[in-house]
């Protein structure tokens, strides 16, 4: 199929309702500045086709995409033993509740909500040098240098009290095993890793490609196992409290941040990033999940 006649019709059609509705996550001051009208769409496909229409060159914060990531570095390194502290269920709260976590005694529901991510960094801290890791992981997927925006990183450090409260609560159930400081840095930077629709579409091209290298799939990335493992959860997980409707509406394990980016994953065949500013009610982009769901409904693609 020739996808670039479809991601034109969708930026297209999305382009004038840019700004309409929805805001801009405004909680993180570096965030709250981004101009909301933007719209970017990219895909890459499991053979190497790319195809980008909007936005889609224009860096962004990717906030909880890392988690993706990050996620993918502590299952290869781990393996089954990262779950002992982190369960794989729909939070059915907010990404960053702090009742549940009170409720479950220190053990987060899934990997993709905020205290969840918060211990897998903890993990990834423990095994030493993970913020120069996770940069070389992201560099080396997309092919091109990736850095962490300080300004962004620095600006959730001042802000982010209801993650270092997690963090905090964590650690008193004895759920969190290094220094609170150091597990919210590596945190904070990862969400604030600088990227556009293009490189992130590349990036996440080995979940598509049952974990083999996006670029010519050695060494491979992580196991046709666990690249399983993270589709499941971005299906049932990966878009906050709205992961019901974006299965039922969309059909495909998606991603998303509040920087106003997300992921999705059409297995053996391509990955998709979007990219909006403009925020709905659960902290995903408006446009965004509109234009994934034109983008099913256009095409055909579903794993259901």
């Amino acid at each position: 199929m020739n996808f670039q006649p479809v991601l034109d019709a969708i930026d297209a059609e999305l382009r004038p309702l840019l700004g309409a509705e929805g805001q801009v996550a405004s909680y993180i001051p570096a965030l709250a500045r981004v101009p909301a009208a933007q719209f970017g769409i990219a895909l890459r496909t499991c053979d190497g086709h790319e195809a980008a229409a909007g936005d889609a060159d224009t860096p962004f914060s990717i906030q909880s995409i890392s988690k993706l990531f990050t996620l993918t570095l502590a299952m290869r390194r781990l393996g089954d033993a990262l779950w002992e502290r982190i369960g794989r269920e729909p939070s059915g709260n907010p990404f960053n509740s702090l009742v549940q976590l009170e409720h479950e005694h220190g053990v987060p529901r899934n990997p993709f909500i905020n205290a969840g991510a918060i211990a897998v960094a903890d993990r990834l801290v423990s095994l030493g040098h993970a913020k120069a890791d996770l940069l070389a992981l992201m560099s080396d997927l997309c092919g091109e240098a990736i850095a962490y925006d300080e300004e962004v990183a620095a600006s959730e450090a001042v802000t982010g009290f209801r993650n270092i409260a997690l963090a905090n609560f964590m650690k008193s159930f004895g759920k969190i095993d290094n220094d609170v400081r150091e597990v919210l840095s590596l945190y904070f930077h990862q969400c604030a890793i600088r990227m556009n629709c293009r490189q992130l579409a590349r990036a996440a091209a080995f979940l598509c490609r049952d974990g083999a290298h996006p670029s010519d799939g050695e060494p491979e990335v992580t196991t046709e196992r666990h690249t399983r493992r993270i589709n499941a959860l971005m299906l049932t997980c990966g878009t906050y409290d709205a992961a019901g409707d974006v299965a039922f509406s969309i059909g495909l394990p998606c991603k998303s941040g509040v920087g106003g980016g997300i992921v999705a994953v059409v297995p053996d065949q391509l990955t998709l990033c979007v990219w909006s500013p403009a925020l709905d009610a659960n902290g995903n982009s408006l446009l965004g999940l509109k234009a994934l769901e034109l983008f099913a409904t256009r095409t055909g693609l579903s794993i259901f």
